[in-house]
């Protein structure tokens, strides 16, 4: 494998059998890494300090405030924050943005940079919420697999459950929010972290909270997708 993509790129693994372009990423990031952030992420070992630190030109301090300021969790956040106009963190400007753009697209297996700057199909926020739901009562009656995160948890217990689900052609994975963040707020059993994807697309993530104020305040809402049309259902 490593053969191949130092020969012929993400092409040439992708042209193999079996092989799309998320696998291609994933098998990228493993020969430049040796990890897979998706795995260490849905085994709750996932560090983003250390995984932005792994991206050249991100050293300890950029990789903090990314981490903190910016709440990220993964590269495919970074990804999408990048892309999106929403990365705001002093020191990274426009040239350094772009180098990130690239090396992202490189290490996430996206067959062409420009792919990325083309919109991306988003589940309606009525599924988004419909999974939320889903993901809270199951958590609430114990029915769902609990893993010990290692950040911000000292005494190493199974307290985060997670969900993966299936609804039409996208695939989701939710849980509560590890940020530090959620954990100095008190939410870490409000916000829920949703990542999706539809096949042969890019991942994303949305979080879902419950509003605190204005009309739909006690409501579950689509972190960033307010303006369109909510569920109007108790918390």
């Amino acid at each position: 494998m490593g053969e191949i993509l130092a020969k012929d790129g993400r092409d040439g693994l992708v042209a193999l059998p079996a092989i799309g372009t998320g696998i291609a990423g994933a098998i990228a990031e493993i020969i430049a890494t040796g990890r897979w952030s998706q795995l260490e992420r849905l085994r709750g070992e996932m560090d983003p300090e250390a995984l932005f630190r792994s991206i050249p030109g991100i050293g300890p301090r950029y990789a903090h405030r990314l981490a903190e300021d910016a709440q990220l969790e993964s590269l495919e956040d970074l990804e999408a924050a990048l892309h999106s106009g929403e990365l705001r963190i002093k020191g990274i400007g426009h040239r350094r943005k772009e180098m990130l753009a690239a090396t992202l697209a490189e290490r996430l297996g996206r067959v062409r940079l420009g792919t990325t700057h083309q919109p991306r199909p988003l589940p309606p926020v009525s599924m988004l919420l419909d999974v939320d739901r889903m993901y809270r009562e199951k958590a609430a009656a114990g029915a769902l697999r609990k893993i010990a995160p290692r950040r911000f948890n000292p005494k190493g217990e199974a307290w985060l459950p997670v969900l993966h689900a299936r609804h039409d052609n996208w695939h989701f994975t939710a849980f509560f929010s590890n940020t530090r963040l959620a954990h100095e707020l008190a939410k870490t059993h409000d916000w829920v972290v949703i990542y999706f994807q539809a096949e042969g697309q890019p991942e994303g993530r949305c979080t879902v909270v419950t509003e605190t104020h204005g009309p739909m305040a006690g409501k579950r809402v689509v972190r960033g997708r307010e303006d369109e049309k909510q569920l109007k259902e108790p918390a």
